[in-house]
């Protein structure tokens, strides 16, 4: 070592953090020979890791952590077998080291749901059977570019159907393709606007809130006192504050908002009407599933960043508990990912994931009320700026509102070419892209108490 050189001192927690990173890996080779998963090449094994980043959000980081303080692989094995798993028709094998694309599904079944959450949601009046999809989001990961876009469908647009046109018609909701599982609505978004599904998660009202519960609630900033008569969400004062339980499904199911401007402390009344609200001078955000979307994704933002922190073992083991009861992923996965995904997903940041929302545009179509058709040639520009080259021809292409089905339109990029009078320039090519969705000034955003 050259004279009045140091050797560089590495800390105990960086040495105690090597250790551990190196036992989880070993900890995922074991499970894996166990289980009869095969493994691949490093190389590979560091581009599926990469692959399965969004689904698992903050999953991923306390699954590892669980491995080490929750007694080794078989504990570990055993929480994860109790994860339901499906096989989803319809999805497309990633190709290494490109973009992939996960549906996520938020189903209203309330399944498991007792006592009060129960009556709350409306599970014990009998009204509500089946389940349908409340919430359709397809979250795009490029490896490459360690960038990640989520694109929601409003659950009102109108599609082609593929199967069950006996009872819908030819042209329906999205949400309608539900009721025989996530298979048909993956290959219906497939078929309609091109884009590939990779993997599948589904998490239902039960879900939601056990994970809200595990990680000890996720914190929002609300500018108002809020309040939905529907869903039942009941914000008696604005700020940063902890939502939990039913109040984290409220808000996630939102849309039906009311807030108050005021100022004046005045609660109407946890039980308070719609009318009540507005009488009272309460303002109404009439977006409806729009503005519920813009909700989802904040809530989505918190959890994961309360998720990603979790330190305390028994919070940690109580998270992990909770996932079997109304979270289904899809058969792809195996623990061993899932404990090299954790090293690699700890560094991501929530406010790095950009939000978009299908361009729609609003009529009433024949036999099946007010709905939203995609709108063009906005969607198909969102749809080339989000999937690019990956983007295929749909199959079965949806309505417009003539209920005709033409093919998307070709959307080329804005040119313009700068000259210099002393010189000159090369051309330059300015892409207009679509702006990501942004919060209302009503709206809660994920906070920092």
């Amino acid at each position: 070592m050259p004279e009045g050189r140091e050797r560089p001192r590495t800390s105990a927690s960086q040495k105690r953090r090597i250790a551990n990173e190196q036992r989880l890996l070993a900890l995922g080779e074991a499970v894996d020979r166990r289980t009869g998963v095969a493994r691949k090449s490093p190389r590979g094994s560091r581009v599926r890791n990469v692959k399965r980043n969004w689904i698992i959000a903050g999953v991923s980081v306390v699954t590892a952590i669980a491995v080490v303080l929750g007694g080794g692989y078989l504990y570990a094995n055993w929480r994860f077998s109790q994860i339901h798993k499906i096989t989803v028709v319809g999805e497309v094998k990633a190709v290494s080291n490109q973009p992939f694309n996960i549906l996520s599904v938020g189903s209203d079944s309330r399944v498991g749901l007792t006592g009060l959450t129960a009556a709350q949601t409306g599970a014990t009046s009998g009204s509500v059977a089946g389940q349908r999809s409340d919430v359709v989001k397809i979250m795009h990961v490029d490896p490459q570019a360690g960038t990640i876009s989520v694109l929601s469908i409003p659950r009102d647009t109108m599609v082609t159907l593929l199967q069950n046109q006996s009872l819908y018609g030819k042209f329906n909701r999205i949400n309608v393709n539900f009721g025989n599982g996530p298979s048909l609505v993956a290959q219906t978004i497939t078929a309609n606007f091109g884009i590939p599904i990779n993997d599948t998660v589904v998490v239902s009202f039960g879900g939601l809130i056990n994970a809200a519960d595990a990680v000890g609630g996720v914190y929002l900033d609300f500018p108002y006192p809020s309040a939905d008569p529907y869903s039942g969400l009941r914000i008696r004062h604005a700020g940063c504050q902890l939502v939990t339980g039913f109040q984290a499904l409220a808000v996630a199911r939102s849309r039906h908002f009311y807030y108050n401007v005021k100022g004046n402390g005045v609660w109407p009344g946890d039980n308070a009407s719609a009318a009540t609200l507005y009488d009272q001078g309460w303002l109404y955000d009439g977006t409806s599933d729009f503005g519920r979307i813009k909700r989802q994704d904040a809530f989505l933002n918190a959890l994961v960043s309360r998720a990603k922190h979790l330190i305390n073992p028994i919070q940690i083991n109580s998270f992990l508990g909770a996932l079997p009861q109304g979270v289904t992923l899809d058969s792809n996965f195996s623990l061993g990912q899932l404990v090299s995904l954790a090293l690699k997903f700890r560094g991501i940041s929530p406010s790095a994931i950009k939000y978009y929302t299908l361009p729609t545009v609003s009529a009433t179509a024949p036999n099946v009320g007010d709905v939203l058709f995609a709108s063009q040639p906005a969607t198909q520009a969102l749809l080339q700026q989000i999937f690019g080259s990956q983007l295929e021809a749909p199959t079965n292409p949806p309505p417009n509102t003539a209920l005709q089905t033409p093919m998307p339109p070709v959307v080329t990029t804005t040119t313009s070419t700068t000259v210099k009078t002393t010189g000159k320039k090369a051309p330059t090519t300015t892409t207009t892209l679509v702006a990501q969705d942004t919060a209302d000034s009503f709206n809660p955003v994920p906070c920092t108490p």
